[in-house]
């Protein structure tokens, strides 16, 4: 506009004016527009990637039983990257490795000699878009065997994991519960040093959902278990108190305590070769059930799922393998006389509550196979029995699964420990039901001579004593591999189990002759 032009009159000015506004509202609209289709967008993304829940399936049933999901991640699991960057995070607690064998954990390896990502025993399930890892059945029941120090080792599912140092892992974990390594800036920087990519919303919803619910988590499960841990012996390898865990996390309120008399119950992992013939037999160290559904359902829960997670379809699916799974045979190979001579000293003394070996496999016969022995007959360790109690068994029945038809109804308390079958027994060191008796032929001497304090967690067989290879030690000095194992800790006993302890020399080693190819 120059002083030349006409002065605006009254209608365009008014014209301009609502002009203006137009253009204005259009503008607002289409900005609005944009920002809307923006937050669809990101909502609609927010939504497919953290929206998703589901667990990797496997075609291969071992695979299955190994790597497969039972549904403990929900609510006990730790995100798949943060389990990748906890070794570099904590170099002392894992020994300097990048992995967790520091723990006894396990890793298969390819034909090109590569490392498996996860160890057997942990799965994988997305929750709501998280990738979560935890324990599954392979975690306790999964070992491995050598014939000598330098030999690579046979991977066996089903037999006890003889590794496992299932009480340190805990307390590492427990305690991670606050610590200020765990703070959003240092987690960051260490899962994505492993290998993790997070978009700005990924951070976002990292920062305000998912660390802060794993701390609260992580808070809520230490104060329950760490006091029943700090006032217990260390389990050591291939040991695990089943229920009294259980009872903190499910049946009592925060802030309870154990009782005294009932305070350890730490006993060994089992094997669960053979099952379709333990069905009716009273399972459990103490046998106080006989169903393997819900055996199967009980332990389980000790992995850490929960009535509502739990994934019945992949525990059946592993319980169906288990029926008919057979122990590897023996790599024994002892004097047929003396197999012959020894069969015939078992056959008169043990084959009534422990069946035998059969050329053909194991014979599940027997007079007291799969019942209970009074505590008073057996005289071994108590505190696992114990600790196991009547309230807490009328609380299982009343409360789990109520209404479902999974609902607990044949969980008893006993009196003693359960008469088990002995198949893969050259698998099943150290003995006794809480692991305390080193060797085959430790078990046949008098509990006075049995070892006082040997080591656990070694996996090369022992080529004379059956069982594995478990040097004397000396509580409290520290070990090159292995776990120090003391007997007159709480719960360690050696005690009981006379049952052969008495045989001539070389009626001990003629049944030790045929023990061994069990």
């Amino acid at each position: 506009m120059t002083d030349n032009d006409p002065p605006f009159t009254a209608v365009q000015i008014y014209l301009r004016k609502r002009m203006w506004k137009l253009e204005l509202a259009i503008f607002v609209f289409v900005l609005l527009a944009v920002l809307g289709l923006a937050a669809i967008v990101t909502g609609a993304g927010l939504w497919m990637k953290y929206g998703r829940s589901g667990a990797p399936t496997y075609a291969d049933n071992p695979a299955h039983f190994m790597y497969g999901s039972i549904g403990a991640e929900t609510k006990s699991g730790l995100p798949y990257w943060l389990w990748k960057a906890l070794p570099a995070m904590y170099p002392a607690d894992f020994k300097g490795r990048s992995d967790y064998t520091a723990f006894g954990f396990v890793y298969e390896k390819d034909a090109s000699g590569r490392q498996a990502d996860l160890p057997i025993g942990i799965s994988r399930r997305t929750v709501n878009g998280v990738d979560l890892v935890w324990f599954n059945c392979a975690t306790c029941h999964v070992g491995t065997w050598r014939e000598s120090a330098g030999a690579a080792p046979h991977v066996v599912p089903g037999m006890p994991s003889n590794n496992l140092d299932l009480y340190r892992f805990s307390r590492f974990v427990l305690n991670l519960a606050d610590d200020e390594k765990l703070a959003p800036d240092n987690v960051f920087a260490a899962m994505e040093k492993a290998g993790a990519r997070f978009s700005p919303l990924d951070r976002l919803v990292w920062q305000a959902l998912v660390l802060p619910q794993l701390r609260e988590g992580l808070i809520e499960r230490r104060n329950r278990l760490a006091p029943l841990l700090e006032a217990q012996p260390p389990w050591g390898p291939g040991r695990v108190d089943t229920f009294n865990p259980y009872k903190l996390l499910l049946q009592l309120p925060p802030g309870s305590r154990i009782p005294d008399a009932e305070l350890v119950g730490a006993s060994d992992f089992p094997s669960i070769f053979d099952q379709r013939p333990r069905e009716g037999m009273q399972l459990h160290w103490d046998g106080n059930n006989d169903s393997l559904a819900e055996r199967n359902l009980s332990a389980a829960i000790g992995a850490g799922v929960t009535p509502e997670t739990v994934d019945h379809a992949s525990i059946e699916r592993d319980a169906s393998w288990l029926l008919d799974l057979r122990p590897p045979p023996s790599p024994y190979h002892p004097d047929p006389a003396a197999l012959a001579r020894g069969k015939q000293v078992f056959m008169q003394g043990c084959a009534s509550c422990h069946g035998w070996q059969g050329p053909n496999g194991y014979v599940f016969q027997g007079a007291a196979l799969g019942k209970v022995q009074p505590e008073s007959d057996v005289a071994t360790d108590p505190n696992r029995l114990n600790s196991y109690t009547q309230s807490f068994r009328d609380w299982q029945v009343a409360t789990l699964f109520a209404g479902t038809p999974y609902h607990f109804t044949h969980f008893v308390k006993t009196n003693g420990y359960a008469n088990l079958p002995l198949d893969g027994l050259w698998l099943r060191a150290p003995y006794l039901h809480n692991g305390s008796v080193p060797t085959l032929a430790d078990l046949l001497k008098p509990p006075a001579e049995r070892p006082k304090a040997f080591v656990r967690g070694l996996d090369v067989i022992d080529p004379t004593s059956g069982g594995f290879t478990a040097p004397p030690c000396t509580p409290g000095q520290p070990l090159a591999a292995g776990f120090c194992f003391d007997v007159s800790q709480r719960g360690n006993s050696n005690a009981g189990h006379p049952y052969g302890t008495t045989l001539p020399a070389a009626q001990k080693q003629d049944l030790l002759a045929y023990l061994e190819t069990f």
